[in-house]
């Protein structure tokens, strides 16, 4: 665990700092005074990061739960992930899609005012220009991270790439996501031509954004306009632009600097972080006090089977069961099933026969001290996640080879997982579903099923079939975006228009 990233940063600049549109940025007055040495400008980029901090969270509760790879619908108590899995109508307030759009937003107006305060001031206190570059190539990034985790939520999002002041920010309506991905495309562009590759980076520095974490999140960027509109204004464009996606990708593999790892529990291994396969990580710090390790672990295991190992609870609450149409997808070999789902415990005179994932969950590691303080960082971007995206782009006709660029790929990702048989002809079907496994509980299902312009059949045939209690509603495509929050609606009443199905 390298504590580089995170968190006990620039307090005194940052504390009064609210996070919603209608409220003051982050930049009045206090950076006026603030960013005067090198140290500051590091703190204050380290501040940008600071709100990648929730991301696996986010993901696991707004993507992974939304998806069919879990059935987590009401258990009778009131849970904050009750209507995301059941599609309610009326989850505007719901605190996982408000912090979802507050946080995505504080962290771009850190990175706004980063970079203003870097143009301004940065020449006169950074004397070293690849320096400022590789700050600045930071901070883009991250702006690039932000916007599009919004615009893949929410569809349109206000486009505000500068600092503004409150009674502006209550001025400022929706931007297609059209013009979001340009500012997007723009930064990511400007960030790979700034920043270094890992192996260029000191050892201390290697969790930061790099050129290939940029190069990954731009192709996830092209494939993702690829993908269908589907009539719901969200991330997809109908664009067609596989063959660009592949040649980031395609720029990545050149490298040399990842590969694929022969076993898939050292990928997770607390004691391997930063291994091969990662392109890009977000790092915690464990130790702390206060504590500012990771949560995320723990968001989707109920607490009363920590409690039945002789561990406190840790907040995940109670269960969010894995499909059992997912759980039959797996073949009796798969080491992937054994490693990512729990499937069975005792507590007490209770037994608990529903799975549910643990797949981040080191037994050994659970803190003793705070929840919050978990020693594991979270792989945002993993080499085998690249090479079958270049798959998927090979399959939408992209430049490639289905024998080495589709077969080959899936075949390895199948024999690491313990199945002998390989597969030849790999349709889109099978490489969705070979997925689906291979990235259980890493919260990329859900955006599959969009991007391939599955999600509405596959929804409600997956309803029908596991919704035997009947508490889901039917799905409608307008569930591919979530709401904006109510919050964001009260504080400019009028200014925006509420997305469709809510």
């Amino acid at each position: 665990m390298r504590k580089i990233l995170y968190f006990v940063l620039i307090i005194r600049l940052f504390a009064s700092c609210d996070m919603d549109l209608g409220q003051q940025p982050i930049s009045d007055p206090a950076a006026e005074t603030y960013f005067q040495t090198l140290d500051d400008f590091n703190q204050g980029l380290n501040a940008v990061y600071s709100s990648a901090r929730g991301y696996p969270d986010r993901l696991m509760n707004l993507s992974e739960t939304r998806s069919d790879n879990l059935y987590a619908v009401s258990d009778g108590g009131v849970r904050d992930w009750e209507g995301i899995n059941s599609f309610h109508q009326n989850i505007a307030a719901n605190p996982y899609i408000v912090e979802a759009w507050q946080t995505n937003f504080t962290g771009i107006f850190r990175a706004n005012n980063y970079l203003e305060q870097l143009a301004e001031k940065g020449e006169a206190v950074i004397l070293e220009e690849d320096v400022r570059r590789r700050m600045e190539g930071q901070a883009r990034f991250l702006r690039a991270f932000y916007y599009f985790d919004l615009i893949r939520y929410f569809g349109k999002v206000p486009l505000i790439d500068r600092v503004v002041d409150a009674p502006e920010a209550k001025t400022i309506p929706r931007s297609s996501v059209s013009d979001v991905y340009n500012l997007i495309i723009e930064d990511l562009n400007i960030a790979i031509d700034y920043l270094p590759a890992p192996s260029d980076y000191a050892t201390v520095d290697r969790g930061r954004a790099n050129k290939y974490s940029a190069k990954m999140l731009l192709g996830l960027v092209y494939m993702t306009r690829s993908g269908p509109d589907l009539g719901v204004e969200g991330a997809g464009l109908n664009s067609n632009e596989w063959d660009e996606a592949v040649k980031q990708f395609n720029d990545i593999i050149a490298s040399n600097e990842f590969d694929l790892l022969p076993s898939y529990a050292r990928i997770f291994d607390y004691t391997n972080e930063n291994n091969e396969e990662v392109i890009f990580n977000i790092e915690y710090a464990t130790g702390s006090n206060p504590a500012v390790g990771s949560t995320f672990p723990w968001v989707l295991v109920p607490d009363t089977w920590f409690r039945s190992l002789g561990f406190g609870a840790q907040g995940g609450l109670t269960i969010r069961p894995v499909a059992m149409e997912l759980l039959d997808k797996y073949e009796t070999d798969d080491v992937r099933r054994g490693f990512s789902i729990q499937e069975g415990y005792e507590d007490g005179d209770n037994v608990e026969t529903r799975p549910f994932i643990k797949k981040f969950v080191d037994i050994s590691r659970v803190p003793t001290t705070s929840r919050t303080d978990w020693p594991i960082n979270y792989i945002v971007f993993r080499y085998t996640d690249l090479l079958m995206l270049k798959a998927e782009c090979v399959l939408n006709g992209a430049p490639g080879s289905t024998a080495t660029d589709v077969d080959d790929i899936v075949n390895f990702v199948r024999e690491r997982a313990g199945l002998t048989t390989p597969l030849t002809g790999v349709t889109k079907e099978q490489l969705l579903e070979e997925r689906r496994r291979e990235f259980i509980g890493e919260g990329v299902r859900w955006f599959d099923l969009i991007r391939s312009g599955t999600v509405e059949n596959t929804m409600n045939t997956w309803i029908e079939e596991e919704d035997t209690g009947g508490q889901m509603r039917d799905f409608q495509l307008d569930y591919v975006l979530y709401p904006v929050p109510q919050s964001e609606m009260n504080t400019a009443p009028g200014l925006y228009d509420q997305n469709p199905g809510y």
